[in-house]
């Protein structure tokens, strides 16, 4: 479908050296299992193996290649690793980075579902996420540290950032407008002199067939097994309704996970009344502290609802309500990739789209702040007040509620991430252990 252009554009590129496929598998099975942290520490961990460790893309090219799948519905990282593996191998490439990015954390929040049906919060279980949400903080922060030295090269990168974190954070503007509005800035930045003095090379266009193509073959793969549940167990029928609510959201979760989270649970909770809001929160919790995109926490939302609103066998409805929020969420990013992909070289060499992308990119790095405090606010303090005023909004913590429990797990992954450099499994680990410990001493 697009290997043809994935060979016109790598043979160009001096950067990338030949990588084997056996060698791209382990790879993107590795960055899988460790893909704890949400798409900060996801974008930072892939960043530092494909880019430092690996060197199969330079800087340009990486950064690049994140602009554009910021752009994108969906979850950026597991976008970006799809990109790496089709401009290293074409299609086969693209399919088994994808799915190895998402495979691993799939399977852990389908088992950690299947518990949470069958027997509410386990204790064990419970306590284990509870120190890695303490670590995830710190690994959020890290990333972000790493992500910022990276896309806030110039005093307006700075400023950009400065602006999208003021306009999302206190005043709850939409992801994409933010988005928009920072590209237009970097677009019409640009000086005519600038223009003029672009690179005389620029990668030719595919030809518009063989996108429409693409996009066609992916249309058909994204519905076709959908449409069939629908036919077979009727349009009322909730696999049926969550089809088309899980195809819906795929097309709208700009910004991420959380840029869509009140609109889904408000759905989930309000509208159709499959679950209740602490089920809600508990699965966002799951889905913060277990590898993989944030977005799985569609895939707990599916299990339950289909688990508790199915006819027949609850955990054959459950299990086919996760392959439901699965194929609906990630199938689509399939057909994004696949049909955008083979522009990324024509847009980075196109310096009005270069700078609007590079706008971009220091603007996603306020959104991702205002991520970062929204985590810590919701990890240190048991209770959070969200204030407004008019068109302001501010989440306030309650100062008694402050866990002390967590600030000190999180100093404890802190010290080991930061200064002691240990690795992200490792600091995941004694911080899972050492909330096990704190919970069997009854602290």
């Amino acid at each position: 479908m697009t290997s043809g252009a994935q060979e016109k554009f790598s043979s160009s590129d001096t950067q990338s050296p030949p990588v084997s496929f056996d060698e791209a598998l382990a790879t993107w099975a590795r960055i899988g299992f460790l893909s704890f942290g949400g798409p900060t520490a996801q974008i930072a961990l892939m960043h530092r193996i494909i880019v430092d460790e690996k060197k199969w893309l330079d800087e340009a090219h990486f950064l690049g290649a994140l602009s554009f799948c910021m752009l994108l519905p969906g979850p950026e990282a597991m976008q970006l690793a799809t990109y790496v593996g089709w401009r290293l191998h074409g299609l086969k490439g693209g399919l088994a980075a994808g799915l190895l990015f998402v495979l691993p954390g799939a399977l852990v929040v389908l088992a950690l579902s299947m518990i949470y049906a069958a027997f509410g919060n386990v204790p064990i279980v419970e306590a284990i996420f509870f120190g890695i949400k303490a670590a995830v903080l710190v690994i959020v922060i890290e990333a972000l540290l790493r992500i910022s030295k990276r896309a806030l090269k110039l005093t307006e990168h700075w400023i950009i950032a400065a602006v999208s974190f003021v306009a999302i954070f206190f005043l709850n503007v939409p992801f994409p407008l933010i988005v928009l509005a920072a590209a237009l800035f970097g677009f019409y930045r640009v000086t005519n002199a600038e223009v003029a003095k672009k690179t005389a090379f620029a990668p030719a266009l595919i030809a518009t067939s063989e996108t429409l193509r693409t996009v066609a073959i992916w249309l058909a793969i994204w519905f076709a097994p959908l449409m069939a549940l629908a036919g077979i167990f009727g349009r009322d029928h909730v696999l049926s309704q969550m089809s088309a609510f899980f195809s819906k959201l795929a097309v709208v979760t700009f910004g991420g996970a959380y840029a869509v989270l009140a609109y889904m649970g408000q759905d989930v909770v309000t509208r159709y009344g499959w679950l209740d809001a602490g089920a809600m929160m508990d699965g966002l919790g799951l889905a913060e502290t277990t590898p993989g995109p944030l977005i799985l926490v569609t895939e707990f939302v599916g299990y339950l609802s289909a688990y508790r609103n199915g006819s027949g066998s609850a955990i054959g409805m459950g299990l086919l309500g996760a392959f439901v929020a699965l194929w609906a969420t990630f199938a689509p990013c399939y057909l994004w990739i696949f049909a955008g992909a083979p522009y990324i070289e024509w847009i980075t060499h196109q310096p009005r789209l270069k700078g609007a992308l590079n706008a971009i990119t220091a603007a996603v790095v306020g959104v991702i702040l205002n991520l970062a405090i929204w985590f810590a606010l919701h990890v240190f303090f048991k209770q959070v007040t969200l204030i407004k005023a008019g068109p302001l909004k501010l989440w306030t913590p309650t100062l008694a509620s402050l866990d002390w429990r967590v600030v000190a797990l999180s100093s404890l992954a802190g010290f080991l991430l930061l200064k002691r450099h240990w690795g992200i499994p490792s600091v995941l680990a004694v911080a899972a252990t050492t909330a096990l410990a704190v919970r069997f001493l009854g602290i």
